[in-house]
């Protein structure tokens, strides 16, 4: 049987507020997200593991409040004057740990935007006392900080989770496949993220699209690789 012809598409990222699932390992984000109003000093903490959804909230967050989203390691304190001018979401804040003049920004950044009123969103994998961070002040603005949580995915958030993931890349996977996957993988969303791109890989070799015999397969050899 000859292989099946590869056909590169593009993934693209639905992050609009219909297409994030809300389930209680994420409700309670969710709500903070749409209360930002009311955030406490005008800013949050979003943390999370990687893949649970702190981007996509990020732009559920910054198409309801007009917000621009910056990563934090390509932060100057050049940029600074002109990204305060509305409400702010830094990316990955931990990335910039230990550089000197990226914190040196930040600190800046943050102490400008909430002179200026404006309401900052920080993303993160995890909470701002294990961010490492070097500069004592900057330190203790983060760690003051309100945080929320993202948690790992129940059943429920997994499997839609899962079908997002396929969905981006343009697949309809067969329902029973998912239903296996969710039984049976390691509750991550970084498991996740790796089946989806090892089912899509797969499924070029054989006609038959993603099916549960294909997730069994590649869920088996992912599971040895990890042994």
């Amino acid at each position: 049987m000859s292989q099946q012809l590869r056909i590169t598409l593009p993934v693209r990222q639905a992050l609009g507020r219909g297409d994030f699932y809300v389930a209680e390992a994420n409700s309670v984000a969710v709500s903070q997200i749409e209360c930002w109003r009311d955030w406490p000093g005008r800013k949050l903490v979003l943390a999370g593991p990687e893949g649970s959804g702190k981007t996509h909230l990020a732009h559920v967050w910054a198409s309801d409040s007009g917000a621009r989203i910056v990563d934090a390691a390509s932060l100057t304190v050049e940029d600074v004057p002109h990204l305060v001018s509305g409400p702010l979401c830094i990316e990955d804040v931990p990335a910039v740990a230990g550089d000197d003049r990226a914190e040196r920004a930040l600190l800046h950044l943050h102490n400008l935007a909430l002179a200026e009123g404006q309401t900052l969103l920080l993303t993160a994998d995890r909470p701002p006392s294990n961010w490492g961070l070097a500069l004592p002040d900057l330190a203790s603005r983060m760690n003051g900080t309100p945080m929320v949580s993202l948690s790992e995915p129940d059943d429920l958030l997994l499997g839609a989770v899962l079908l997002k993931m396929f969905a981006d890349r343009q697949i309809v996977p067969a329902p029973d496949a998912v239903t296996y996957l969710v039984r049976h993988m390691h509750r991550s969303f970084a498991m996740a993220g790796q089946i989806v791109d090892a089912l899509d890989e797969a499924a070029l070799a054989q006609p038959k699209g993603i099916n549960r015999p294909l997730a069994i397969k590649v869920l088996q050899q992912l599971d040895t690789l990890g042994d």
